[in-house]
């Protein structure tokens, strides 16, 4: 069956939220000995990484205005009346068989886009990035099977410095496809932007061959980003123009004005 994809990413130049500190002396034996505690969460990203999968649903996916759609588990076909059901999970706690399906989603919808750009397509890199302890999946599965129809997975994040919801993949199988499921999963990153401070924007990557992506992502109100690359000149005077664009929109509407006025 033929699936449709929206967007995809690869972790080069992701700002990572997982403890980086080490200890470059030797403290001795008896520090040695002593039991590691864990270090407190820094910032409010790291704090939200370190959350549970409930404790992230109570605290980032409950709606901050009216403006923003609540949390839902569950989600009918409007043309089938198919029942889906609709889990947040952390990477770690994605189950084998579904992380599979996830893995295949990703190739059959967007193995393509990759072999003709620059990046090139590496599954051992893909499945690497997939299991990022830091990304959480929205899972869409039918109810009647168990099986996994499309996902998001998304990521609090550092970009170039910005405080972002990074959405990293959104994929969808054909019979999902203009259902409106699409708009209310990335409605889903927005929740948690505007709920996470100081997160003021979602942000994604998508590859300019895309063209049904592109276009999705500007009917949500996504646009290109002022650190998406633009086209440079190389050393012999040849002018590489990037295959990808970086779109972002900001969390809440009040902040469409500063965004502009910026």
């Amino acid at each position: 069956m033929k699936e449709t994809a929206f967007t995809t990413r690869p972790m080069s130049g992701r700002t990572r939220l997982r403890d980086t500190s080490s200890n470059s002396t030797d403290p001795g034996i008896w520090s040695k000995m002593r039991p590691k505690r864990r270090r407190a969460p820094t910032s409010p990203l790291e704090l939200a990484s370190r959350k549970t999968d409930e404790e992230f649903i109570n605290d980032y996916l409950q709606p901050s205005s009216s403006e923003k759609s609540p949390w839902v588990s569950a989600w009918t076909h409007p043309r089938t009346g198919t029942e889906y059901s609709i889990s947040l999970v952390q990477a770690s706690r994605v189950s084998e068989d579904d992380f599979a399906v996830c893995f295949r989603l990703i190739e059959e919808t967007s193995r393509k886009d990759y072999e003709n750009s620059s990046w090139r397509w590496h599954p051992e890199k893909k499945l690497k990035e997939m299991r990022s302890p830091d990304l959480r999946y929205v899972l869409v599965k039918e109810k009647d099977t168990g099986l996994v129809r499309g996902f998001t997975s998304l990521m609090p994040t550092y970009e170039e410095g910005q405080p972002v919801i990074y959405c990293y993949e959104i994929h969808l199988q054909s019979e999902l496809r203009g259902t409106g499921l699409g708009a209310l999963l990335m409605a889903i990153h927005s929740t948690v932007g505007a709920n996470l401070p100081p997160v003021t924007k979602v942000m994604l990557t998508c590859f300019l061959s895309n063209q049904r992506g592109l276009a999705f992502y500007k009917r949500l109100g996504f646009e290109k980003d002022d650190i998406s690359p633009g086209p440079r000149k190389l050393r012999h005077g040849k002018i590489f123009t990037p295959d990808y664009v970086i779109m972002s929109k900001p969390v809440r509407s009040d902040m469409v004005q500063s965004v502009s006025e910026s």
